[in-house]
């Protein structure tokens, strides 16, 4: 019998079975896309932990100085209006901030929860913007997160964001700093006229909240160039302004319609600060502010009330930060040399933005600790979230034995500290560095007692008689003397106090005291009214003429508050003044009764007036002189 030969199958291996390559390209995609999506979900994690934090911050705080001078503004002046957009407030010109403080102030006013509510708002904006920021310059990569995690967390941004009329400024310029950034680049890459429409639009809002919006378009510019730089591509600044042409013409003519609009509120003023004011508050701010802060310091706050608190860091922990900073800056360089013009950028730009603050703000009653507080440092997150996010895409790039970005270069041993682990732990003491710091300003800001003031004052208003209150100062430690007339209670108090609250005369003489309740007042003998010619009458008021009460001394210029103890035929109304100051309307009742008027100005005699034909005001004796409760 015949043996049929064996046929051996022939064995196939998966390896060598070729993959087409459009399911190869599918697969990377859908690797890819699930990456991307995870990115994604991480950072869309770390906003909602930063949010959470900014809600726990806003809780232990509340209004403070400005904030109420501009609650008193938006309660005193209509929304379109001249003086209240193009106010010069202390240098400042934010019409955008005005418009957007009066609309909180006359939907809720001085509520704190609802301006805490849009300052979340606001930090919300400002960190989806940092993340397509970050999107634009990284892609959807999980290196990422990195310079993410350090604008959510760093201190920086934290004393801006905790003070209302200081998010006002520090909030749409970190938006638009972010946001324009990303448009130059895409404009770069693309050539699309939307990003240069969208670019100008947001650097002219931003540019409307506060005036230091002016460096937007020369950061993004520098981004652009940058980019190119660490990619291995010629910067070519001229393809750079052809490209964006759109962009950087339009922030142009929009700086200088801005300039115009500027100097006509504002003008041109060149502060009281000197280059001895540069010379030590400037290295203080960068001591053991920004060096600090980029390892998640300052660790420590101090703060005397009334004023907000400043950065204290330990001097060993000052060093090592400089020393951790200067290693970053070599082993960054050494790896990556295309990285070295970011850093420069970055060194320059933190004083050059700071120089024009202390020229402003630095003088004789201009203490150090101004440039500590970090509020003026905000924009740098920004920025430097920008640099480090360059710098990663340097990395994400192979080099060559010459570090320049192209064929890719063997591992070197050394690379150890550019892993994921490395990167994650780094990340990690960062943000519980950046928590304790935050914990401790939160402790330090949550002092103060401008809180208890007005919610007494508030809870008094509920049940308010009718009687008016004369004008007062608010405590001392609620807004400074410095800040005169702003600190009046009937401006401060103006958003939330009744029709009629604050007069210029009252029949009840009350005060506020220093924790918001009502009191009854009394008026100190500072001078007296002398007795008057009439036996009968004292002074006799009456006709259309004046008549000049003798006071028992001169009385320097000063806001005063007379006793007018009369009896009058009729109602009627009275003008009352000082010889020289101004004159106060007075309304009068028939009968024998008291008045008290506040007057404002100087001499050795009030001029009383009756405005009331036909009428007749008998008065007599009285304390002229400060207002005062026990």
């Amino acid at each position: 019998m015949g043996t049929a030969p064996a046929v051996t199958p022939e064995r196939t291996s998966i390896r060598n079975r070729a993959t087409p390559p459009v399911r190869v390209g599918a697969a990377l995609r859908n690797r890819l896309r699930v990456r991307g999506a995870t990115v994604l979900c991480a950072a869309g994690a770390l906003i909602v932990i930063q949010l959470g934090i900014r809600v726990w911050v806003t809780a232990n705080g509340y209004f403070y100085w400005d904030d109420l001078i501009l609650a008193g503004r938006a309660g005193t002046l209509p929304l379109l209006s001249g003086d209240l957009l193009l106010h010069d407030h202390d240098g400042h010109f934010m019409p955008l901030a005005f418009a957007v403080s009066w609309l909180v102030t006359a939907i809720a006013p001085l509520d704190w929860g609802a301006t805490a509510a849009v300052l979340l708002i606001g930090q919300l904006a400002a960190s989806l913007a940092v993340l397509r920021m970050l999107l634009v310059l990284l892609g959807r990569r999980r290196t990422l997160l990195v310079p993410l995690a350090f604008y959510l967390f760093c201190p920086l941004t934290l004393p801006a964001f905790a003070w209302w009329s200081a998010a006002l400024n520090a909030l749409p310029l970190q938006i638009a700093l972010a946001w324009v950034v990303a448009d130059a680049v895409l404009l770069d890459r693309t050539g699309r006229r939307r990003y240069a429409i969208s670019g100008v639009l947001v650097t002219t809002v931003g540019l409307l909240f506060f005036e230091k919006a002016v460096v937007v378009p020369f950061v993004a510019f520098a981004v652009v160039l940058l980019r190119r730089y660490v990619d291995g591509r010629r910067p070519a600044v001229r393809e750079v302004l052809r490209r964006g042409v759109g962009l950087w013409g339009g922030s142009a003519a929009v700086l200088g319609l801005w300039t115009v609009f500027y100097l006509a509120a504002v003008g041109i003023s060149s502060g009281e600060g000197g280059s001895g004011d540069l010379a030590h508050m400037l290295p203080r701010a960068a001591w053991a502010g920004v060096v600090t802060a980029l390892l998640g310091g300052p660790w420590g706050w101090e703060r005397w009330v009334p004023s907000a608190p400043w950065a204290v860091a330990p001097g060993w922990a000052v060093w090592a930060a400089w020393l951790l900073l200067a290693a970053g800056i070599l082993l960054t360089i050494r790896a990556r040399r295309v990285v070295w013009p970011v850093w420069v950028a970055a060194v320059v730009y933190l004083p050059a933005v700071q120089i024009p603050v202390v020229l402003m703000r630095a003088g004789p009653n201009t203490v150090d600790e101004l440039m500590m507080s970090l509020r003026y440092l905000a924009d740098a997150a920004v920025v430097l979230t920008a640099a480090g996010a360059l710098i990663l895409r340097a990395f994400a790039r192979p080099r060559t034995a010459t570090g320049i970005a192209g064929d890719r270069a063997p591992r070197c041993a050394g690379a150890w500290w550019r892993g994921p682990v490395p990167a994650t732990l780094v990340v990690a003491v960062f943000v519980l560095s950046s928590l304790w710091s935050t914990w401790t300003f939160a402790h330090s800001w949550s002092e103060g007692p401008t809180k208890t003031y007005v919610t007494t004052v508030k809870s008094e208003f509920a049940h308010w008689d009718g009687s008016p209150l004369l004008a007062q100062e608010v405590p001392w430690n609620v807004l400074n003397p410095t800040a005169y007339p702003e600190n009046e209670a009937g401006r401060v108090l103006s958003s939330i106090a009744p029709p009629g609250a604050f007069a210029a005369a009252t029949d009840h003489l009350r005060m506020i005291t220093d924790t918001g309740e009502f009191t009854d007042a009394r008026v100190w003998w500072n001078r007296g009214i002398r007795p008057g010619p009439d036996p009968d009458c004292g002074y006799r008021i009456g006709g259309d003429r004046s008549v000049r009460v003798l006071l028992d001394g001169p009385m320097i210029a000063h806001e005063w508050t007379a006793q007018l103890n009369y009896f009058a035929d009729r109602d009627a109304a009275l003008t009352v003044g000082l010889e020289r100051g101004d004159r106060a309307e007075v309304p009068v009742r028939a009968g024998l009764n008291t008045v008290y008027a506040r007057v404002t100005g100087s001499g050795s005699a009030l001029i009383v007036r009756n405005r009331t034909p036909g009428s007749v005001v008998c008065l007599g004796t009285g304390p002229v002189g400060v207002a005062s409760y026990s």
